[in-house]
């Protein structure tokens, strides 16, 4: 069985209590990540949100959060509706003194369904890619744009 781990890195220039609010709360995901109806760091919480190719094809995403420890881990599980496959994202937070290193991690992209080619890895790691090194960085880093 093939292993699709996607493991994105970044360092911010920004306290982990910043970074971990900036991944927990919904009115700032918002701005950097996906515009989600509710969302609450605790485990079993279950969220959900449209998103895809836009004016094409959206996929109903859904999600349930496994694991928290905050301002330290995030790991909710990622799958969609009418689909197989089941997938985990995590993020992690190390402390670099005065700045935070995320470490995201999505692992089981390889459960998708291999015909449908929107599930193809290259589309996750250019989305991951973007989400964490632009996005999020541009969110967190206002001043670097």
């Amino acid at each position: 069985m093939e292993n699709n781990t996607i493991i994105v890195e970044q360092l911010f220039n920004a306290p982990i209590s910043k970074t971990w609010k900036a991944i927990t709360d919904k009115n700032e995901m918002k701005i950097w990540y996906f515009d989600l109806a509710e969302f609450k760091a605790e485990a079993g919480f279950k969220f959900q949100f449209l998103a895809g190719e836009e004016p094409y094809k959206q996929f109903l995403h859904l999600c349930e959060i496994t694991e928290v420890v905050p301002e330290k881990k995030l790991t909710y599980s990622w799958r969609y509706d009418g689909y197989g496959g089941n997938s985990f994202v995590t993020f992690e937070l190390f402390n670099q003194g005065n700045k935070t290193l995320l470490k995201l991690t999505h692992t089981g992209i390889e459960t998708f369904p291999k015909e449908n080619p929107d599930f193809a890895i290259t589309n996750f790691i250019e989305g991951w890619n973007h989400i964490i090194h632009i996005a999020l960085k541009e969110y967190l880093e206002p001043s670097l744009k």
